[in-house]
């Protein structure tokens, strides 16, 4: 549903309002020995999985009187437009006349990897370009739009990579079956190096060209600039920023073009 263009100039006019009304509860809200309320986050879905598990529970045990609401998506939105009080993004993502702060592990690597049984039948890759010949799981993202080719970096040499293959999934949402996919032996995949660690220690899955991963900075938590920070934001805020730096993993994975972080395939 969409409102009509005199409805939409009618919430054009009373959207400052209501945004004084929310500030002058807020005002009152600080009055109260523990913030209240509602707290909502847009984030990619990778944030779910590899950010926000080792927040939410210690937040939400800190803050009882806060209601958190976690928005997964793949696709990037304005978040006040989406009734969201801040998101999760990466640095290339931010939008402009945000406020950012780093949350979660601040340094990430994409792992590219496939069984053991497709690397014994197929041949294992030496060069990133090797990838051409091989059956590769791609992403889309809800927009449509194709991931980025998959990057390589070593010793100075930047390789792209824009491989084939016979399974295509939606960003985020459908990443886990491309991952049971690769374990089952049916093509290479390249995500975030954490999400597969779980099947790289296994030994379910193999690393691929592992000196040629890529590493990019960690995510930011982002809000608005320009308005008073909501009590549950202040909240989250300021837990975020006293919680220990979280440090990757080991090795590092991704599925890189797999749900967007910078470049890749994620949030």
């Amino acid at each position: 549903m969409v409102p009509t263009e005199a409805g939409q100039h009618l919430l054009d006019r009373l959207g400052p309002a209501f945004a004084e009304v929310e500030a002058a509860v807020d005002v009152v809200n600080s009055y109260r020995d523990r913030p209240a309320g509602t707290l909502r986050l847009n984030v990619p879905v990778s944030a779910t999985r590899l950010v926000l598990p080792t927040i939410v529970p210690r937040f939400l045990a800190a803050y009882p009187d806060i209601r958190l609401e976690v928005i997964a998506q793949d696709n990037f939105i304005d978040v006040l437009a989406a009734g969201c009080d801040a998101g999760i993004r990466y640095d290339e993502r931010l939008e402009q006349d945000m406020m950012a702060i780093p949350i979660g592990p601040r340094v990430q690597r994409f792992a590219t990897a496939a069984s053991p049984i497709y690397l014994d039948r197929h041949g294992r890759p030496n060069h990133p370009r090797d990838l051409l010949n091989h059956a590769c799981l791609g992403g889309r993202f809800s927009s449509g739009a194709m991931v980025a080719p998959w990057e390589f970096e070593r010793e100075g040499e930047m390789v792209r990579v824009e491989p084939k293959g016979p399974l295509l999934v939606s960003v985020g949402t459908a990443t886990d079956l491309a991952v049971a996919a690769a374990i089952a032996g049916t093509g290479i995949i390249t995500l975030f190096e954490d999400w597969l660690r779980p099947h790289l220690a296994g030994g379910q899955l193999e690393p691929v060209l592992e000196p040629w991963w890529q590493s990019f900075s960690g995510p930011f938590l982002y809000y608005p600039g320009r308005r008073l920070v909501p009590a549950p934001l202040r909240a989250f805020i300021d837990f975020v920023k006293g919680a220990p730096p979280q440090s990757p993993s080991g090795a590092a994975f991704t599925t890189r073009n797999l749900e967007a972080p910078p470049t890749k395939m994620s949030k």
